[in-house]
């Protein structure tokens, strides 16, 4: 039997072409894994009218982590849900991790100094936000909602933080910090408009952040972020954000070290994670194979340190910064001509 079992899930559109990759460059180290593909994405709900089959969800039930390549949105199809959002409330993958490097000799770092690793609350506030339309009359009745207001004219959405989901992705900042040598973690909020969400989410901060003398801990409004972010991205170190803002951070963040095909993220458990790129399906390239593999590539990373294999982990970051400096292979993104697994084969080449 295999030391680690992975569920292999590409989706759809370019997910398939980066997993392909991802594939070539992880048999390249070798790693003692049993990738086990399930399905999931657009292309079930077409076949079964399921984004997220119960074939998959029993599937992550039996192995050590998910990978998973992208799948199309499709916001405006009745019934159909995110299934990477599902999979993250079905499992409690609380901890977003985003870790925003730039890597020397890419032609897209719009900084040359960010290495900034983003902690986002995966599982509550908008994450897991009701929304109602039309208003009901009880939320019509609440103070400070506007008297005489047509419940037709108007959506809401309802969303919830609570003492245990912040302790513990606080906590999870903190103990990254403290595992990679990281010196301070910002927990970033806007508790002067949202007094009550956002300043709960100080208080227990404040808490969890007594628990690890030695790293340094700051409070900054997002706007600042935002700012500084653009300005002198080095002042960050470990952040740590609720979701209503972490997509925005986390995105900002991935433009500065070259975009979405640099951009490697996890979604974290206490039992299972799931590790995929940033960007989205791009269907229009879908089987093209011309889209930059470096995010999957780098969430490969990400994952062979979840398994316990940081020698491997490492030597995998170590080619991947050499084949971006060198330049000598770059897909159209970056300038060049070679294809998606071009791309993974001369990274491959370095291990």
């Amino acid at each position: 039997m295999s030391k680690h079992r992975i569920a292999w899930l590409p989706g759809d559109g370019i997910g398939v072409d980066v997993c392909d990759a991802t594939k070539i460059v992880l048999d390249a180290l070798p790693l003692d894994a049993e990738y086990i593909r399930g399905e999931i994405g657009w292309t079930c709900w077409e076949r079964y009218g399921e984004a997220l089959p119960a074939e998959t969800v029993a599937l992550l039930e039996t192995v050590h982590c998910g990978f998973f390549g992208a799948v199309t949105s499709k916001p405006h199809v009745a019934g159909y849900r995110s299934p990477i959002v599902r999979l993250r409330q079905e499992f409690d993958l609380y901890a977003g991790l985003f870790p925003c490097k730039a890597y020397p000799g890419n032609p897209l770092n719009l900084r040359d100094d960010v290495d900034i690793v983003l902690f986002r609350e995966n599982t509550e506030g908008v994450s897991a936000a009701v929304e109602f339309r039309p208003l009901p009359p009880e939320l019509l009745a609440l103070p400070g909602m506007r008297h005489g207001l047509d419940p037709q004219e108007a959506v809401a959405a309802l969303w919830m933080v609570t003492r245990e989901g912040t302790r513990r992705i606080v906590r999870r900042a903190f103990e990254y910090a403290r595992q990679k040598g990281r010196k301070k973690v910002t927990v970033v909020h806007k508790a002067n408009v949202h007094r009550e969400i956002d300043g709960f989410f100080l208080e227990e901060a404040r808490l969890v952040a007594q628990e690890f003398s030695g790293i340094a801990y700051e409070e900054e409004n997002v706007d600042a972020v935002s700012v500084w972010l653009l300005r002198k991205p080095s002042v960050f170190d470990v952040v740590v954000v609720t979701s209503v803002f972490g997509n925005l951070l986390q995105a900002q963040a991935a433009q500065l070290t070259g975009g979405f095909g640099f951009a490697p993220s996890a979604n974290i458990g206490a039992r299972v994670a799931i590790f995929e790129p940033m960007h989205g399906s791009a269907p229009k390239y879908a089987g093209q194979y011309k889209a930059n593999p470096m995010a999957a590539i780098l969430a490969a990373r990400l994952m062979l340190e979840w398994l316990g294999e940081p020698v491997a982990a490492r030597r995998l970051e170590d080619a991947v910064a050499a084949v971006i400096r060198e330049g000598k292979v770059r897909t159209y993104d970056m300038g060049g001509t070679h294809s998606t697994l071009e791309m993974a084969e001369e990274v491959a080449h370095k291990l």
